[in-house]
C-alpha cells in the first residue's frame, strides 16, 4: 500500500488521443465562426415596423420593435434616445414621477414610436408577407386590374428623393409644437413627434427654440438616411462588400492551411525534444506554438471582420458593424482584466492558506495534516477561482455583444426557464459540485492519504470540484464523483495503524518462549533509532487471535506516523521471521520449526 502522494506525470498522447485534440480545436474554431455569422446575421435585421402612421407618440400605445433605445434617469427626466440608421439624433425626456394620466408615455416608449415614423420617410417596407403579396398579384393579374397596390413598399407616398423631404413645425390648438414631414404628394404634412414641455426643460431651451433646433437636425438626417437606402449607393455597397468578402475569405483560407501545418509540425518537433537531436529543436518547438496561436488568433479576427462586413452591406448598420469590429478589443481587454483578477485572487487565497498552514497555535503532531490539507484547498480554491473568472468573462462578453445587449424582459425570462431546465438536466453535476464543496470543507481526506470509498481503494492523487481521482496500488486511476463519498474509509489522517500477523506452528513445546521472543523483539524494534521516530506508540503484542488446524495465529499492532505503516510493517515482519528462524534449535531438528 502506497504510503506517500506520488506525483504521476501525463503519459504522451498516442496518435489518435493527438487526433482527437486537434478534432477538437477545430470544432471550437467553427462554432466560434458561426457564432460570430449569427451575430453579423442578427444585428442586420432591420428595425420592425412601427405603425405609427394613425398618429404621433399616441399615449395610450404598445409600440414594440427591435429598434435600440437607451433609457436612463436624469434628475427628475427619464430619457429615451432616438435613432436615425442606428446613429443617435435627439433625446426625449418625460417626467421621473408619474404625473398622472395626463403625462403622456414614457421616454423610452416616445423614443421608440418616434423612431417608427422617422424610418417610415426612408426604409421602405412591405406591410404584406409573402404569401399576401403573391395573393394580391394573382387577384391583380385575374380580376383587379387598374387598382391601387396595397402591398406596395410605398403605399404611405413617403418615399420619395431626399431633396423633396422637408420637415415643419406645426403649432396645435393647446399651444404644442409639431414636427411633420412635408412630402410631395401627399395633402396633409405626416406627424413626426411633438415637443413636450418636459423636452424642452431637459434642454433648456423654449419649445419654440427646441422645435426650430429639432427641425433642421431632422431633415438633414433624413435626407441623408434617403440616399443611404438609395438604390446606388445600395449596390455599390453590396459590391464592396461582396469583394471585401472575397478577399477576406480566400485570406482565412491562407491561414487555416498554414494552421494546419504548423499543426502536422508540433508531433515531429516534440519527438525531436525529447529524443534531444538537436540544440535548436526547443527553440522551434516554442516558436511553432506561439505561430499556430497567433494563427488560430487571426483566424478569430478575419471571422469578425467578415461579420462586419455582412453588417456593413445593410444600410444603416455602420454602428452595429463598429461595436463588431472592436469587440476582438474589448474581449481582449476584458480577458486582460479578469485574468489580473485571478491571478490577484489566486495570490490572496494562497496567502491566507499559507497563514492558515502555519498558525502558531496548530500543535505539532497536527502540523503534517494542516500541510497536507493546504495542498489540496489550495488547488481547489485555485479552480474554484479559475471557473468563476470563466463564467463572469463568459457572463461579462455575451452581454456585450450587440444584439444581445438589448433583450426584451421576455426574453431573459426565457433564458432564466431555460437555464432552469438545464439545471435539472445536469443535477448530477450540481450534486457533485456541492458535495466537493463539502468535502473541501468537512477534511474527508486530502492528497495523499489512503482511503477507501464505495469499496474502491487507492491513493488520492486529485480533488477537484466534481470528482476525486484515486491510484489504486496497480496504478490504475479510479475517478469517483463527489456525491458518492458518503462512506469514506481515511488509512493515513493524521496517524496510521497496522497490524502484523505472525503464524506459529501448533507442534510448538514452548509456546510461552515464542511469545517472550516475539515480545523482546517488538521492544527491540519500538527502541530502534530508525524506527522509533516514525512511531507513536510502542509496539503492541496483542496476542493470539485465532487457531486452526495447523497454525496460530499471533498479531501485533503499530501505531505509526500518517503513511508509515506499510513500510514499518514489512520491516518488523522480516525481523520477526529473522528472529524466529530455526527458534527452538532442538538436537537432530532442521532450523525452522517455529512456524
Amino acid at each position: 500500500m502506497p504510503e506517500s502522494a506520488q506525483s504521476a506525470a501525463a503519459p504522451p498522447m498516442t496518435p489518435a488521443q493527438r487526433r482527437v485534440f486537434l478534432w477538437r480545436r477545430a470544432l471550437a474554431l467553427v462554432v466560434v465562426l458561426v457564432l460570430v455569422a449569427a451575430v453579423g446575421i442578427g444585428a442586420s435585421r432591420p428595425a420592425g415596423a412601427l405603425a405609427a402612421t394613425a398618429a404621433a407618440e399616441a399615449p395610450a400605445r404598445s409600440v414594440t420593435g427591435n429598434a435600440a433605445v437607451d433609457t436612463g434617469d436624469a434628475g427628475s427626466f427619464r430619457l429615451g434616445t432616438v435613432r436615425i440608421l442606428g446613429v443617435p439624433v435627439i433625446t426625449v425626456a418625460s417626467p421621473a414621477v408619474d404625473a398622472g394620466s395626463g403625462s403622456g408615455p414614457e421616454a423610452a416608449e416616445r423614443a421608440r414610436v418616434i423612431e417608427g415614423n422617422l424610418s417610415q420617410l426612408y426604409e421602405p417596407r412591405n406591410p404584406c408577407t409573402p404569401g399576401e403579396r403573391l395573393g394580391e398579384a394573382l387577384l391583380d393579374h385575374l380580376s383587379l386590374e387598374g387598382t391601387t397596390a396595397a402591398c406596395d413598399p410605398n403605399h404611405l407616398g413617403l418615399q420619395g428623393r431626399p431633396e423633396a423631404l422637408r420637415v415643419v413645425v406645426l403649432q396645435e390648438p393647446g399651444g404644442d409644437r409639431r414636427l411633420a414631414a412635408v412630402v410631395p404628394g401627399r395633402a396633409s404634412p405626416f406627424p413626426l413627434l411633438t415637443v413636450t414641455e418636459q423636452d424642452a426643460q431637459f434642454n433648456g431651451l423654449t419649445a419654440e427654440a427646441l422645435a426650430k433646433r429639432w427641425r433642421g437636425l431632422l431633415e438633414r438626417r433624413l435626407r441623408s438616411a434617403r440616399r443611404v437606402f438609395g438604390e446606388e449607393q445600395i449596390n455599390d455597397r453590396l459590391r464592396i462588400s461582396l469583394v471585401s468578402l472575397t478577399v477576406l475569405a480566400l485570406l482565412m483560407a491562407v491561414v487555416v492551411v498554414l494552421w494546419q501545418r504548423s499543426h502536422r509540425l508540433l508531433p515531429r518537433l516534440q519527438r525531436r525534444c525529447a529524443e534531444g537531436s538537436g540544440r535548436l529543436d526547443p527553440l522551434a518547438l516554442q516558436a511553432t506554438q506561439a505561430f499556430s496561436r497567433l494563427l488560430a488568433a487571426l483566424v478569430l479576427l478575419l471571422g469578425v471582420a467578415m461579420g462586419a462586413v455582412l453588417l456593413l452591406a445593410w444600410p444603416g448598420q455602420i454602428p452595429a458593424a463598429i461595436d463588431v469590429l472592436m469587440q476582438p478589443l474589448v474581449v481582449l481587454m476584458k480577458a486582460l482584466l479578469l485574468l489580473a483578477l485571478a491571478a490577484v485572487l489566486r495570490g490572496l487565497v494562497g496567502l491566507l492558506l499559507t497563514q492558515w498552514a502555519s498558525h502558531p497555535a496548530v500543535r505539532s503532531d497536527h502540523r503534517a495534516r494542516r500541510r497536507q490539507r493546504y495542498l489540496s484547498l489550495l488547488r481547489v480554491l485555485r479552480r474554484l477561482v479559475n471557473l468563476t473568472c470563466l463564467l463572469l468573462f463568459a457572463l461579462w462578453t455575451v452581454r456585450g455583444i450587440p444584439v444581445l445587449r438589448d433583450l426584451s424582459t421576455n426574453a431573459v425570462l426565457a433564458s432564466g426557464a431555460v437555464l432552469g431546465a438545464l439545471a435539472l438536466v445536469f443535477q448530477g453535476l450540481l450534486r457533485d459540485f456541492v458535495a466537493g464543496l463539502v468535502l473541501l470543507l468537512d477534511d474527508r481526506y486530502a492528497i495523499g492519504d489512503w482511503v477507501e470509498i464505495t469499496g474502491r481503494t487507492g491513493e488520492v492523487v486529485d480533488v477537484g470540484v466534481l470528482s476525486t481521482e484515486l491510484r489504486a496500488a496497480d496504478q490504475r486511476v479510479v475517478v469517483v464523483p463527489n456525491s458518492h463519498c458518503e462512506q469514506v474509509v481515511n488509512h493515513t489522517k493524521l496517524r496510521s495503524g497496522a497490524e502484523v500477523t505472525l503464524l506459529l506452528s501448533r507442534r510448538l513445546t514452548d509456546l510461552g518462549g515464542a511469545m517472550a521472543v516475539v515480545a523482546e523483539e517488538l521492544a527491540a524494534f519500538g527502541s530502534d533509532p530508525h524506527w522509533a521516530a516514525r512511531l507513536l506508540e510502542p509496539p503492541r503484542l496483542l496476542g493470539i487471535e485465532a487457531m486452526t488446524a495447523d497454525d496460530l495465529q499471533v498479531k501485533a499492532l503499530l501505531i505509526t506516523q500518517a503513511g508509515q505503516q506499510g513500510e514499518a510493517r514489512r520491516a518488523l515482519l522480516g525481523r520477526l521471521v529473522e528472529r524466529l528462524q530455526g527458534w527452538p534449535q532442538q538436537p537432530g531438528e532442521p532450523p525452522g520449526s517455529a512456524f
